[in-house]
């Protein structure tokens, strides 16, 4: 589990605790089912990260709602359930050149528009022979978005860098020479999963 889910599991454990001290069991037993899920929601499963130089693999959990090509990018977007896992992974290995925070509405994060209406959190990220644009948006029941990473430092393809609290969206702007090889409707797997080639 990811440090950011402690608080949302200890409040609900707590609170069932003292209504369980006081013979009020239903309410603790509920509160005991909250503390669960938030378990679940904040879990960190391993992934096995594709070792191919040349890919770009998905930045979350979740499944495929746009895909869109013209002649200055390609994008693939990945809408995340609250039953999805929520942390991001870089799709690529290397360097964060810049990252833009921008406050915004909560708009169904399935809605093309969230992309540019949106919370959102845009890492531009530099690797060898490519360069794309890695965005964390804020869904309609999304309460934070989580960035552990600054401008300068280096990830590697599929490590963790954020996530986005309570439902979300990923969007990956790429340059539009890559090949993308998944469809509208696909599940996809944060850091496994290979979203284009190139």
């Amino acid at each position: 589990m990811v440090k950011e889910g402690i608080p949302f599991v200890l409040i609900p454990v707590i609170a069932g605790s003292v209504f369980g001290y006081f013979d009020l069991w239903p309410v603790a037993v509920a509160f005991a089912g909250v503390a669960l899920f938030m378990l679940y929601f904040f879990r960190d499963p391993a992934r096995s990260i594709p070792a191919d130089e040349r890919i770009i693999v998905s930045a979350a959990d979740g499944k495929v709602t746009r895909i869109e090509k013209n002649d200055e990018f390609k994008l693939v977007s990945v809408f995340l359930s609250p039953l999805d896992v929520h942390i991001n992974r870089s799709p690529i290995a290397g360097k964060i050149k810049e990252i833009e925070y921008t406050a915004g509405k909560k708009m169904p994060a399935t809605r093309d528009e969230a992309s540019l209406v949106n919370e959102r959190n845009s890492l531009v990220i530099e690797g060898d022979s490519i360069t794309l644009t890695c965005t964390q948006i804020a869904g309609i029941l999304a309460r934070r978005i989580v960035c552990w990473p600054k401008a300068g430092d280096n990830l590697e393809r599929g490590q963790k860098f954020g996530l986005i609290k309570f439902g979300s969206r990923t969007d990956l702007r790429m340059p539009p020479n890559v090949e993308i090889v998944v469809s509208v409707g696909d599940r996809v797997v944060g850091g496994e999963t290979v979203i284009a080639k190139y």
